[in-house]
């Protein structure tokens, strides 16, 4: 495997584990209930540390796949989980959410930095680094 390719796996693993910490961080130690929304981008980002992890150590990009479509998943989950919170006219989606409401907020850096932006953040960097691969690896076939 090509350096480069080793890097793009190794940012992909690295936005999955620090996503997975962060997630872990808010939950456990400060506290958030994890609203409905969340638990599903936790169910889409957890794995994607295992599969990028193995990929990673045995230097096979076929094993990582599997990350693309999840990753793409999670980025989608994402975008609508931050929209439920900031546009007025979809918040009333998020009331209705479960236990806890998925349009509250627990942080809110910069008034626009929230937990499903971290998240989709993640999942945007590995969604993209994997369509990168893919590129070049259809460039090496041809």
């Amino acid at each position: 495997m090509k350096s480069a390719n080793e890097n793009l796996l190794f940012l992909m693993w690295a936005a999955a584990l620090i996503a997975t910490l962060g997630s872990l961080f808010f939950s456990q130690v400060l506290g958030y209930t994890p609203c409905e929304l969340c638990w599903y981008q936790r169910i889409l980002m957890y794995p994607l540390v295992i599969i990028h992890g193995s990929a990673l150590l045995k230097k096979n990009l076929n094993m990582a796949f599997p990350g693309l479509i999840l990753s793409g998943i999670g980025m989608l989950v994402s975008i609508y989980h931050y929209l439920i919170q900031k546009i007025p006219a979809l918040e009333s989606a998020g009331e209705s959410c479960g236990i806890v409401p998925c349009n509250g907020e627990y942080i809110n850096v910069f008034g626009f930095i929230t937990i499903p932006f971290l998240a989709g953040t993640a999942f945007i960097i590995i969604f993209i680094s994997h369509l990168n691969l893919l590129m070049k690896q259809r460039s090496n076939v041809s």
